[in-house]
């Protein structure tokens, strides 16, 4: 592969890192942005170099005009955005930017495949399973709803992640119902911008991720994980996570659902196993790279090397096996778990009913496993992120 100089957008991001140590290795020449100078995957051995743009999310045309400037003086020929705000504010001005690969669809392609709603919508045409729903246009059809109908507990999940009202942009998080008077009471808290909202069947089980690549008509790479431990504990973003067989069903099924949008690059499909059927239910798919993709990477699925080499024209072999039973623990973000274990109940969690005690997670947290386990941040090869990590967590603790 032809070394490329690429810049890697959201440095204080874990999939940065993996991003930065992947392409790095490959003999690419890596340089890093972030909201902050000093990010987590500017301090890898790979980097080239790192600075600070404005923030994608609060400032997006400031940041298109910052990566701009900073394709000119670094003169990069390949561009990643990493967050799903930089990609917002990148993909529309993808022509602005000149010759420089962006290996990701158009914006009107990512946009689809981020809404919820209409991604759901279309799930079931293709034999994918999707929790009973309601969809809330506004706080006024909000208040209008019958709530004695809902089966409790239930999920409140915003159709984006990011809204948008107003011209401004807000990250939107997901928040749990128990009974019809804390789903009346969060209806009329949430702001404009978390409408149009999904009222979800809430499903207990492990979450499964199934990770593809296609490209150009080709299955580039497959990959799967569940998820053993999150932050927050009762769902979020995967602390401590496994290697699994990717079944060949779920794929086929997840692959017809992508090409229904059009979709040709990175996605995370992202799944709900009801620990009473087995059935895998849909949450989202995320077109982007993941946190947990150094998983993936230490299995033996380099996502970050194959979508460059596809990207750039090059012949890519495609990757059909992997190694089953890797663990990757991200150290810092499972003592968030646990701390929120300890210093909370089980009711402000909003932990299901089987969710184990506070004993039992700190017996879980203290277990190690050496001949599967791996640390995500930390590396004897390139120690640093995980030192300005550790700073950076006992500075907001």
């Amino acid at each position: 592969m032809r070394a490329r100089r690429v810049l890697i957008t959201d440095g204080e991001q874990r999939s940065a890192l993996a991003l930065v140590r992947s392409l790095g290795r490959a003999g690419h020449a890596v340089y890093v942005c972030g909201a902050r100078r000093r990010s987590l995957a500017g301090a890898s051995r790979y980097a080239t170099d790192e600075t600070d743009v404005a923030d994608p999310l609060s400032a997006p045309e400031a940041f298109v005009r910052d990566v701009q400037r900073l394709i000119a003086r670094w003169r990069i020929d390949t561009l990643i955005p990493v967050s799903e705000p930089a990609l917002l504010a990148l993909l529309p001005a993808r022509d602005a930017l000149g010759d420089v690969l962006l290996p990701f669809p158009p914006e009107a392609t990512f946009r689809r495949i981020c809404d919820k709603e209409e991604l759901l919508a279309a799930a079931p045409r293709f034999g994918v399973a999707i929790p009973q729903q309601r969809t809330v246009t506004s706080p006024a059809h909000g208040a209008a709803l019958d709530l004695a109908a809902l089966d409790f507990p239930v999920v409140l999940k915003p159709a984006r992640s990011v809204g948008e009202s107003g011209g401004r942009r807000a990250k939107l998080t997901v928040q749990y119902a128990a009974d019809a008077e804390q789903l009346a009471w969060l209806l009329r808290a949430l702001p404009a911008a978390a409408f149009p909202l999904l009222v979800q069947q809430r499903i207990v089980g492990p979450g499964v991720g199934i990770f593809l690549l296609p490209w150009g008509g080709t299955l580039l790479a497959t990959f799967a994980h569940r998820r053993i431990r999150e932050k927050p504990p009762s769902g979020g973003v995967s602390v401590y996570r496994e290697s699994i067989p990717a079944d060949p069903a779920l794929v086929e099924r997840s692959r017809a659902l992508l090409d229904h949008f059009g979709w040709c690059g990175v996605a995370m499909i992202e799944y709900k196993v009801d620990e009473r059927t087995g059935t895998p239910y849909l949450m989202e798919v995320n077109g982007r790279f993941w946190g947990s993709l150094q998983l993936a990477i230490d299995a033996g699925v380099d996502f970050p090397t194959l979508l460059l080499a596809a990207a750039a024209g090059e012949p890519v072999t495609p990757v059909t096996s992997y190694r089953v039973g890797v663990r990757s623990r991200w150290w810092w973000g499972d003592v968030d778990h646990l701390l929120a274990r300890l210093r909370r109940s089980r009711e402000a969690l909003a932990l299901p009913p089987d969710a184990p005690g506070r004993w039992r997670a700190l017996f879980d947290f203290l277990t190690i496993h050496p001949r599967v386990d791996q640390e995500e941040i930390l590396r004897r090869d390139d120690p640093r992120p995980f030192l300005r990590e550790t700073v950076q967590w006992f500075r907001r603790s």
